[in-house]
């Protein structure tokens, strides 16, 4: 795997966490009713997008927590990313012309009730981004090498830096789905529910 700058990489992750942010506070200003409304049957509406972002927050970020609280070796100046985490950060990435191609099944205990409220769901993730950017902030000060369980199976482990790049894409991924959700409930509705000025 190539060789990545270290405090470019975070610099990079804490700079596309900040505009997840900035886009949750957006949907914070939408009709809360509207965020439950489901685009088509089985399909998630925006809040359920959101809470299946939390059920992976409330698995990592403890985890991510634990591993920066171990001693751990100085950072190094270049991270090389393992080729699990590679793998499975490449394939939740959107493309660079902001498409999902790659479609995938959520894991059983992923997947999102419909029975929410989309305020309390929408006030967790944001509280899971303020913490995601104080770890990435910790995470300076240690090796991105450090291992950590993944969610699916805890007997398997990849590097931090790649927990933090899987995270992240994760995000990317759904904020994609939120906005066609968005679109789609834009057409049935007639409302002008936008994340963004586009």
């Amino acid at each position: 795997m190539k060789k990545i700058n270290s405090a470019q990489l975070l610099e990079d992750l804490n700079a596309d966490t900040r505009q997840i942010v900035l886009q949750t506070k957006l949907l914070l200003q939408q009709d809360p009713e509207l965020l439950l409304r489901q685009p088509a049957e089985n399909k998630w509406s925006v809040a359920q997008v959101i809470e299946h972002l939390n059920s992976y927050g409330r698995y990592y970020l403890p985890v991510m927590k634990t591993a920066l609280i171990k001693p751990a070796h100085r950072p190094a100046e270049f991270y090389r990313p393992g080729w699990l985490g590679d793998y499975f950060t490449k394939s939740m990435l959107p493309q660079k012309n902001g498409q999902v191609t790659k479609k995938m099944k959520s894991p059983k205990d992923h997947r999102p009730s419909s029975d929410i409220d989309s305020r309390i769901v929408l006030e967790e993730f944001l509280l899971q981004e303020y913490h995601l950017l104080q770890l990435l902030e910790k995470a300076e000060k240690t090796n991105l090498e450090t291992r950590i369980p993944i969610s699916i199976s805890r007997f398997i482990k990849i590097k931090l830096g790649d927990g933090f790049r899987f995270l992240i894409a994760h995000h990317q991924r759904h904020f994609v789905q939120v906005e066609n959700t968005l679109k789609a409930i834009n057409k049935l509705t007639g409302e002008a529910l936008l994340l963004s000025g586009g």
